[in-house]
């Protein structure tokens, strides 16, 4: 597509307005900052931009240099999806471990806190929280990203995050609508579908997304999944059936819709982005995230050109694109009024460890003397999902390094996995940690023969605690952040 504009004209930046699309590196490129003077609005920051708290902070007042009201978001959800702890693992248990100790007062103070620190850090819209039931325990990607499979429990929870995370000046991006926990595969790969009847997604799905909206969430994320009940033909992101008659209409909305990253297989194997991105803004979106994929200026430049090409033609109302650009200037306007007020509140730096200590349940411990010897951690490793990515650390073998020196560890995955940890363990004690055991035969298959050969060894389960608890001792974090970890690590020590 040839460029058509210069990018000063009003239809142009309202083109550019709509768009969140990211980078690559730790500063902001040249092209990005001419973007933004252009009239580009929001800026999505991923794992490979953050490297320090310094450097992002720096980065951020780069941003707002060139545009002060600049809205800079992030996919921190804490838990197995961070982005401030990528390199590390997060400080904040995962929502599944919040469900699970159910304090709703536990959960606004960990969502205060999380924005205290990206408000500090310059970032005022976060990607979160995931309002999904995980009501289907083979969910490959929403898992522990959920508060749980119980309605009422996630609706509380999310409107409960939702206050805290705002009450620190950062905007809440709830999703992903209308409801992503039902389903047995991963947008990032392919289109997922959801056949319940409607009477089932009102009561169920629907109902924390109306929690959320309720608590004034500034924000809602629409999921790339085909949902039949509302919507026959397009996925929700594309239907004006769900985001404006449902979401707008229906549950009275009147905030920012962000559609998820349209790179995502689900519409750019099926629509293409410059499609699937016109087709979401016809649709009632307002917002285009891009850029964990693709981040370039060139983006950036077909998808303002498919917005402003389809106006001219007549297939995209030039109203409909001023009215998705006045909600993200209306955003800017909250963030920037929430960022003048400067009261980022007191740190609670314990609060994630808290949390993830209370979550913990134990089967087993009665009979459990904790160990004073280093034992040998064999992590039985699925495949990431993309939301969590494989880069960011996970397990006890860290934190127990520090209590037990001498600790050793090795990363298992496959048919052989069993056998492998067994000779790399050798005559010592076996600490074996797991991830959605239930959903990986391999796995299973690796504990049913360790636990013949080594009855006394320990397993720590740090994701949904869905297969029956075996072992010495068995742990169940829900969730894999590295204070889950240490949590873990702490009752195998006895600390």
């Amino acid at each position: 597509m040839t460029t058509i504009t210069d990018g000063t004209d009003t239809l142009t930046r309202d083109a550019l307005t709509v768009l969140q699309p990211g980078f690559t590196g730790t500063s902001a490129p040249d092209w990005l900052l001419r973007r933004l003077g252009e009239g580009l609005a929001s800026v999505g920051l991923f794992g490979r931009n953050i490297a320090s708290a310094a450097q992002l902070s720096a980065l951020t007042a780069r941003l707002r240099a060139e545009r002060d009201d600049v809205l800079v978001a992030v996919d921190e959800e804490g838990g197995d999806v961070t982005r401030l702890e990528v390199r590390t693992g997060s400080s904040f248990p995962g929502n599944h471990a919040l469900g699970a100790v159910d304090d709703v007062e536990l959960t606004r103070g960990v969502a205060r806190e999380l924005g205290r620190r990206l408000a500090a850090c310059g970032i005022n819209l976060n990607w979160a929280p995931s309002a999904d039931v995980n009501s289907n325990p083979a969910n490959p990607v929403i898992g522990v990203r959920s508060f749980g499979a119980d309605t009422g429990l996630v609706a509380r929870h999310t409107a409960a995050y939702v206050d805290g995370l705002q009450s620190a000046g950062v905007a809440a991006c709830t999703k992903h609508f209308p409801g992503h926990g039902d389903t047995a595969v991963d947008s990032h790969h392919a289109l997922p579908r959801i056949d319940v009847e409607r009477a089932v997604l009102r009561s169920r799905e629907l109902a924390p997304f109306r929690a959320a909206i309720a608590a004034g969430t500034r924000a809602v994320m629409s999921a790339h999944i085909l949902v039949p009940a509302l919507d026959p033909d397009r996925p929700a992101t594309l239907s004006h059936r769900v985001l404006t008659d449902l979401l707008r209409g229906e549950l009275r909305y009147d905030g920012l819709i962000v559609t998820d990253g349209m790179e995502m297989q689900a519409i750019a194997g099926t629509y293409g982005i410059e499609r699937g991105s016109v087709l979401a803004i016809a649709a009632g979106a307002d917002a285009i995230c891009v850029g964990g994929g693709l981040a370039d200026d060139e983006t950036v430049r077909r998808l303002r050109d498919a917005l402003v090409t389809a106006v001219r033609a007549g297939e995209l109302p030039e109203e409909r694109l001023a009215d998705a650009a006045e909600r993200v200037r209306r955003l800017a306007r909250w963030t920037a009024a929430a960022r003048a007020a400067g009261t980022l509140g007191e740190a609670d730096g314990e609060v994630g460890l808290r949390a993830a200590r209370r979550a913990v349940r134990l089967t087993g411990a009665d009979g459990f003397t904790p160990l004073t010897e280093p034992p040998y951690v064999a992590a039985f490793t699925p495949v990431a999902n993309i939301a969590v990515g494989a880069e960011t650390p996970w397990g006890v073998a860290a934190e127990l390094v520090r209590l037990l020196p001498g600790t050793e560890t090795g990363s298992f995955t496959g048919a052989d996995a069993g056998w492998e940890a067994l000779a790399a363990a050798g005559p010592r004690r076996i600490v074996a940690v797991v991830r959605d055991e239930h959903r990986h035969p391999w796995m299973a298959a690796a504990l049913d023969l360790l636990l013949r050969a080594r009855p006394d060894t320990v397993v720590v389960e740090m994701g949904i605690p869905q297969a029956p608890p075996r072992g010495a001792l068995h742990i169940a974090t829900h969730g894999a952040a590295r204070v889950c970890g240490r949590a873990a690590a702490e009752v195998i020590a006895g600390v």
